[in-house]
C-alpha cells in the first residue's frame, strides 16, 4: 500500500499526538497520506466527508473506538476504501492496533502482509403509514452492528410481529427486539442474551429484548433472508409507539402497524487485519477465559 487517510477522533486524540506520529511515519516512508477533517451531520461531529478523500486511497486509518470506527464505515460505504482500527478507546473488537505498535502495522501495510475481513452490514427500509410507504431514509439506512426496535415514551410493553421471507416467525411482547450482525453480535445482543458469532459468518440474529416470556430465545438466520418487523397496536395507543435505531444513533419513529424491512445490505465494510484468530483473542481477553470456549 502506498496511498493513506486518517481519520481520527478529535475526542479521543486531541493533540493530534497520534495522527501526527502516523502522518510523519508515512511521510518519512514516502507514502502519500491525506488528513480527513471532521465535520458535522446528521447529529455526527465525526463525519467524514468521503468526497474529498483522493481517489487513489488504498487504506483508511481511523483512530478512536469502535464507534469511531463503525461511523468511518458508514462514511466510508460507498467507497468501500478498507480500514485500519487504531485503538484510542476501551478494549473493543475493530479496531486491531494500539498506538504502541502503530509503526510495526504500517510497515506489514507497505508489504502487502495483511487479511482483509469482510463484515455484512444491514440496509433498512420503513413503511411509515405517516411518512409514505416504501420511504427509505437516506443517510440512516444501514447498519454494520444492528438494527434495534424498542419501545417510546414511558415504561411499558410494546409488541412486534416477526416475519422471515414473510412467514410469521414470533410475536414478541416486551421492550422490542434487536436484528444484529455477526459484528454486532458482542454488543446490545450479547448483553439481551443472544448468541456471540464470529464476524466472517454471514448471517442476520434475532433476539428479543426483556420479552414477557419464559422460553424465548434468539433465532438465527441467513444472510439472504427478509425479516420484516411490524409494530402492534397497543392497549394505549399514542402517536409514537416505538423507535428503530440503527447502530446506535441515527433513529426514526414509528407508530402502530410501521413495517421495518431489513437486509443484507449490497456493501459490506472491509476491515485491515494482521491475524486470523484475532477477534478470539480480544474475546478471551474481553468477557474471560470461559467466553471463548
Amino acid at each position: 500500500m502506498k496511498q493513506f487517510c486518517i481519520i481520527a477522533n478529535r475526542d479521543k486524540d486531541e493533540f493530534l499526538e497520534v495522527t501526527n506520529k502516523i502522518q510523519d511515519y508515512l511521510t518519512r516512508n514516502q507514502k502519500g497520506v491525506f488528513l480527513a477533517e471532521q465535520a458535522y451531520k446528521a447529529g455526527h461531529y465525526n463525519y467524514t466527508d468521503a468526497s474529498t478523500i483522493p481517489n487513489d486511497t488504498e487504506c483508511a486509518i481511523v483512530l478512536g473506538g469502535d464507534g469511531t470506527i463503525i461511523q468511518a464505515a458508514h462514511d466510508l460505504l460507498k467507497r468501500e476504501i478498507p480500514i485500519l482500527g487504531v485503538n484510542l478507546g476501551t478494549l473493543g473488537f475493530l479496531a486491531e492496533i494500539e498506538p504502541s505498535h502503530v509503526e510495526a502495522a504500517l510497515d506489514k501495510l507497505f508489504a502487502d502482509e495483511y487479511l482483509i475481513e469482510e463484515h455484512m452490514m444491514l440496509s433498512v427500509k420503513v413503511d411509515s403509514k405517516k411518512l409514505g410507504s416504501g420511504l427509505c431514509y437516506p443517510h440512516c439506512h444501514n447498519a454494520l452492528n444492528d438494527i434495534v426496535i424498542t419501545r417510546a415514551g414511558f415504561s411499558r410493553l410494546i409488541t412486534v410481529e416477526v416475519y422471515v421471507n414473510d412467514v410469521l416467525v414470533n410475536d414478541y411482547r416486551g421492550d422490542g427486539v434487536i436484528i444484529s450482525t455477526p459484528t454486532g453480535s458482542t454488543g446490545y445482543n450479547l448483553s439481551a442474551g443472544g448468541p456471540v458469532v464470529a464476524p466472517g459468518a454471514h448471517l442476520m440474529i434475532i433476539t428479543p429484548i426483556c420479552p414477557h416470556s419464559l422460553n424465548t430465545r434468539s433465532i438465527v438466520v441467513s444472510s439472504h433472508d427478509t425479516v420484516l418487523v411490524k409494530v402492534r397496536t397497543s392497549k394505549k395507543t399514542q402517536d409514537e409507539e416505538a423507535i428503530v435505531t440503527m447502530d446506535g444513533s441515527s433513529s426514526i419513529n414509528l407508530s402502530a402497524e410501521d413495517c421495518i424491512e431489513i437486509k443484507r445490505a449490497a456493501k459490506g465494510t472491509k476491515l485491515i487485519k494482521f491475524e486470523k484468530g484475532s477477534f478470539f483473542h480480544v474475546l478471551k481477553h474481553k468477557f474471560g477465559s470461559d467466553a471463548a470456549k
